[in-house]
């Protein structure tokens, strides 16, 4: 259930009209890296870990919700950038406050030209914001990571505040608002927050890799193919113990004769049945543990999503 609280999460404000930063600041409202966009994504995923992880539905709608509240500021603060075309659209372009930001040598051809990048905010939304991106493209479900499995949810999230907070860093960099560059800095600092939430709670799940539940393949782990021959570069990607298994990388300094020797690596080490015959082994176990988790937290008999303060049986 909802209860929406008119003032907003942080106290935006502008300093001026600025039509052309509004438009940018569309891919926080509509753009894939948004914030409709991450709401949407952590909303949708909670769904999946009810069961099996409730305490992560817990902060997956709790993060949800304020991502929508996150919304609602770069909604304002859009709106609060387009003064002077909201309300006064119908206006002599002369007599608007937008022209006065522009000491008024624009005509009216010369604010869709000029002011606004995306003359949207004119012909379709009188001046609002819309949920589209800095282009005009209209914001898409595709934008959505939700794979029913929590340690592939937690990593697109981890993937998705890295994204929000590297733009919100670009945008800061076409803005000289004082006021803007605040609530900018908010939004972006609570994607860094978020970052850290969840990889907290990714770090709760054991075991966590590799993501889902089957094991990696042991005859197809370990290889690094040098796949561009000149200049290479050796690193703890490619040399030394692979990090999460604790094996050794193998270096194939010619992946092309390591095919053909391994007749498209079909060949194994003698050592590998056993590898092979563990692998099969922990997949079993594996299912049968994730299975469990969520098919002891189903309900006997009627299912009900929510208990409204009744002690749980």
């Amino acid at each position: 259930m909802f209860h929406h609280v008119k003032d907003l999460q942080f106290n935006a404000r502008v300093s001026r009209p600025d039509p052309r930063f509004a438009n940018l600041l569309l891919e926080q409202f509509g753009g894939e890296n948004g914030e409709l966009a991450a709401a949407m994504q952590y909303f949708t995923q909670a769904y999946g870990a009810k069961l099996p992880h409730p305490d992560k539905y817990d902060m997956l709608m709790d993060i949800a919700t304020e991502e929508f509240s996150h919304l609602e500021i770069v909604g304002a603060t859009i709106q609060m950038l387009l003064k002077g075309v909201n309300g006064e659209l119908k206006d002599a372009a002369e007599q608007s406050e937008i022209m006065q930001v522009m000491n008024g040598k624009a005509a009216k051809e010369n604010i869709i030209h000029e002011a606004l990048a995306n003359p949207q905010f004119l012909t379709l939304s009188g001046g609002g914001p819309r949920l589209t991106n800095s282009q005009g493209i209209p914001w898409c479900s595709s934008y959505i990571h939700s794979n029913g499995d929590l340690t592939v949810d937690l990593r697109s999230n981890l993937a998705s505040e890295s994204r929000a907070k590297i733009v919100y860093e670009y945008l800061m960099q076409f803005t000289d608002d004082p006021y803007v560059k605040d609530t900018l800095s908010f939004l972006m600092t609570r994607e860094v927050a978020h970052y850290s939430m969840f990889k907290a709670a990714l770090d709760t799940i054991e075991p966590n890799f590799p993501p889902g539940v089957l094991q990696a393949d042991p005859r197809f782990t370990q290889q690094y193919f040098n796949m561009s021959p000149a200049n290479s570069v050796r690193g703890p990607w490619n040399e030394g113990t692979m990090p999460e298994t604790g094996k050794e990388w193998i270096y194939v300094e010619d992946p092309i004769a390591n095919v053909e020797e391994t007749k498209g690596l079909t060949t194994k080490d003698k050592d590998m049945d056993k590898q092979l015959a563990e692998t099969e082994k922990l997949n079993k176990e594996l299912s049968e543990v994730k299975s469990e988790e969520v098919n002891r937290m189903q309900p006997e008999g009627v299912a009900q999503w929510s208990d409204y303060g009744q002690p749980k049986k």
